[in-house]
This record gives structure tokens, C-alpha cells and sequence, in this order.
């Protein structure tokens, strides 16, 4: 027994229970022969309708229709500068050979039919283009401008600037963005998926700052969110949406 059938069964045998005890003060002086009777009965009836709760569960879930519609977020595979440790922001380097193996291997995850975004950069570009459908570019899924930082080994990064940059999403590396900047445009991007989502798949493939952007858009979570995620090369973070809001439903999927 699984823990939905498990919660099920609970509820059902309280449901159970309060209708007996209900029956039970409406009648006669029988009340007490009939909760005694019931008792007897309790497990084959809450068996039954917990077969039948997951009989429904299983006819919905295997209709095609009604699988869950996704906001896939992929991240570019890996490029030189990845593996050297340097921030990368607007420069355009070409995927290492890592990494135009990890984008081959993330094509097998993307679903039949999805819509696919790409940021302008190449190396998402050639990420993109390993899926083998046409996609579409769209300027707002581009990576943070790092400015004079783009290219700079993380270790060199200055302590006092990484406090003042982590204290303060308003921070602008010099002839940088800040992060409050990035967060508004992916913001936008997101609000406008939103209703697509919950009807088609829809693929975006973007940087490891506008992904985290998403997933604090999707928790509904503010810009300095992006200091307490990790979020890996050629990895994928899902997000679903239905009538009650978004929903993170996976983070740092890895192709094998």
C-alpha cells in the first residue's frame, strides 16, 4: 500500500465512522447493534473504496489529455569557461565537446510538440539546436551582465564586492545588471508562459541566473532567492501550473 492509499484509507474510515455515529443517534434503540455490525464491516468497505479511488486515479492519470503541461528550464551544456570556473555572462563562447554531448543527450527529455525558447547566446543556441525542431530567440531568457566580472575566475572575485552583491539585488557590477533587473524581464517572460503551460509543453533553454529567476518566480519568492540555488550545466528544473498557481517540480535533473 502506497501513501496516497494509505491517507485514503484514513480519511475514508473517518468518513466511515462519523456516518455511522451519525446513523447511529438518528435511530432507535438499535443504534448500538448497528455500530456493532458496521464495525465488523469497516475494512471491507474502506478496501472497496479505496479500490475504487484508485481505479478513477488510474483511468485519469493514463488519458493523454490530462498529463501535467511543464515549463521545462534547461540549462546550456558545458562550455570552456564553465569548466575553468569563470563567470560567464554576455560573452559567447561555443560549447565545449562535454558539452555538445550533454545537449544531444538532453533532447531525449524533451517532450513531443513542446514549444522551444532559447536564449541569443550560443551556447544556448547550440544547446537549443541539438533538439533537432525549430525554436524561437527570445532576448529576455539571455544570462546576467556580469560587465567587467565577465571572464573573472570566481576565486578572484573580491570578498567585500560578493557581500555587497548578495546583501543587495539593486547591486550593478561595474557596467554590469543587477539582479532586481534580470529578475523584472524573466518575470515578464514567465507571466506571459503561464497560461501556455498549463495547455503545452514549453522549453526553455537559458543560464544558470535567468533559471533561477524562474524558479523564484514560480515560488513566488523574491530576487535574492537566486543566492540559495544551485543550478547545474545541462541540467533541467520543471515547473507546472494548473488553477491553483505554479509549482517547482524538479530541480537540477541530470540527462544520463
Amino acid at each position: 500500500m502506497d501513501e496516497h492509499d494509505r491517507v485514503a484509507r484514513s480519511r475514508l474510515a473517518l468518513a466511515c465512522r462519523l456516518w455511522r455515529r451519525i446513523r447511529g443517534n438518528n435511530g432507535s434503540n438499535n443504534g448500538a447493534n448497528n455500530e456493532e455490525q458496521d464495525h465488523d464491516n469497516q475494512e471491507a468497505e474502506d478496501a472497496a473504496h479505496v479500490g475504487r479511488i484508485r481505479a478513477w486515479r488510474t483511468e485519469w492519470s493514463s488519458r493523454p489529455g490530462n498529463l501535467p503541461r511543464m515549463l521545462l528550464l534547461v540549462r546550456h551544456g558545458q562550455t570552456a569557461a564553465n569548466a575553468d570556473g569563470l563567470l560567464l555572462g554576455r560573452a559567447d563562447p561555443p560549447l565545449s565537446d562535454l558539452g555538445r554531448e550533454q545537449a544531444a543527450a538532453l533532447a531525449a527529455h524533451v517532450p513531443p510538440g513542446a514549444r522551444i525558447i532559447a536564449s541569443p547566446l550560443r551556447r544556448a543556441r547550440e544547446t537549443a539546436d541539438a533538439f533537432g525542431v525549430a525554436f524561437e530567440i527570445d532576448e529576455r531568457w539571455i544570462e546576467l551582465d556580469y560587465g567587467d566580472l565577465d571572464g573573472m575566475p570566481l576565486r578572484d572575485v573580491p570578498a567585500d564586492l560578493w557581500t555587497q552583491w548578495r546583501a543587495d539585488v539593486d547591486f550593478v557590477p561595474p557596467r554590469g545588471e543587477s539582479l532586481a533587473a534580470l529578475g523584472a524581464r524573466v518575470r515578464i517572460a514567465c507571466d506571459e508562459l503561464l497560461a501556455e503551460i498549463r495547455d503545452r509543453d514549453v522549453v526553455v533553454v537559458s543560464h544558470v541566473s535567468p533559471i533561477k529567476a524562474a524558479v523564484a518566480w514560480a515560488l513566488s519568492a523574491g530576487d535574492e532567492t537566486a543566492w540559495h540555488l544551485f543550478v547545474e550545466v545541462a541540467s533541467i528544473a520543471r515547473i507546472g501550473a494548473d488553477r491553483f498557481g505554479t509549482s517547482v517540480r524538479s530541480l537540477n535533473e541530470k540527462a544520463p
